[in-house]
């Protein structure tokens, strides 16, 4: 499976080409109809995101998401491995989630404030177990992209080998906290962020008054299935980097250094 907003991306479009030389059938997902990639590939997925002007993918990033799980959907229907009843509830469940995030974003004033609070720290980091360690490393991408603050991404479960030594009253750590079957293995590293003196940024589950106790600050996010949890959960931490990219003055839409499509090696 080949990913690429552009449908350009010189690296993804090189991968391409050496697995169908190696007689691997490839599938894109692109936002651009007739893009290399999609001309290349043996079948496509269509984003249909509209046009992204900015240079940092937001509004891509989730179509990809919905797009993969789509795609993980229709294999485990055709395996057999989800029953029918399992995939139509995910589908429904699915189609759901952007009314969900449309309500949750009527009151942004948390992130605001947030932001607002930590725009001139140098450094963060950002922790995740299970399916928040990808969007533990998308928040830590958006906030160096478009805010120029140096941020890591990084799985918690790992965090005594080495992060853990970053770890001081400068350094905010955001959490991704939702509900899930590692959620009290999470508490249990807030704790240990929050006894070296570092304030926590916590991403949690609409209803769980559990993680105030825990956490500075808390963005909530609609209730979903620990499986596409994901979804929901990123987008908070894009809108963090955004008001602190505002704050100190960056160019949200052209940061610097950076092309919108990478189309060479």
């Amino acid at each position: 499976v080949a990913i690429s907003q552009s449908g350009e991306t010189a690296d993804t479009i090189a991968s391409l080409r050496e697995a169908r030389k190696r007689g691997a059938k490839v599938i894109a997902i692109s936002n651009v109809v007739g893009s290399t990639i999609t001309r290349e590939a043996d079948g496509t997925i269509y984003t249909h995101a509209g046009p992204e002007i900015g240079v940092a993918a937001t509004k891509t990033l989730v179509s990809q998401m919905a797009a993969i799980y789509t795609l993980a959907l229709y294999l485990a229907q055709v395996r057999g491995t989800l029953s029918q009843a399992e995939v139509s509830k995910t589908i429904h469940e699915l189609n759901e989630i952007p009314e969900k995030i449309a309500t949750s974003l009527q009151d942004i004033s948390p992130i605001k404030k947030c932001a607002s609070e930590f725009s001139n720290c140098k450094s963060f980091l950002f922790l995740g177990r299970g399916i928040g360690v990808p969007v533990a490393l998308e928040g830590a991408l958006k906030l160096k992209e478009i805010s120029y603050i140096h941020a890591e991404g990084y799985a918690a479960g790992e965090m005594k080998h080495g992060p853990i030594a970053l770890l001081e009253k400068d350094v905010p750590v955001v959490v991704v906290a939702t509900k899930g079957h590692t959620y009290e293995k999470v508490i249990s590293n807030i704790q240990e962020v929050r006894a070296r003196g570092s304030f926590v940024i916590a991403v949690a589950t609409e209803g769980d008054s559990e993680i105030k106790q825990h956490a500075e600050h808390v963005f909530y996010v609609p209730e979903t299935s620990e499986l596409l949890s994901a979804i929901p959960a990123v987008i908070p931490l894009q809108l963090l980097a955004y008001y602190i990219a505002k704050i100190r003055g960056c160019d949200v839409d052209q940061p610097r250094n950076l092309a919108k499509s990478v189309t060479v090696e």
